[in-house]
């Protein structure tokens, strides 16, 4: 009877054990793509986009002028010798990138 009752014990504490399941990690995978750009003329940027530009920097020289699906523009501009690179939407407001 002690056996019976010294397994009964082992089995009921074995199973008080919380199961562990081995799971894999899993990471979140995040995938950026790059939005194409197409070169187009300094004269072919909207009003609003010049205007956002001259306020928000009005000693700039808007060398080159990129533009993508979303109509959002990508401004190479230089200041004296220092060059940057901005980008607008068709309105004006700044984008972070």
């Amino acid at each position: 009877m002690k056996k019976l009752a010294l397994a009964a014990v082992v089995i009921l504490a074995s199973l008080s054990v919380p199961a562990q399941a081995s799971t894999p990690n899993k990471t979140a995978m995040s995938v950026s793509v790059q939005t194409e750009y197409t070169e187009v003329t300094v004269d072919a940027v909207p009003a609003a986009v010049k205007t956002a530009l001259q306020t928000a920097y009005p000693n700039a020289k808007l060398d080159k002028a990129y533009v993508n699906e979303k109509k959002e523009y990508k401004l190479e501009i230089s200041v004296k010798d220092q060059k940057a690179t901005v980008y607008s939407d068709v309105n004006g407001n700044w984008l972070k990138i």
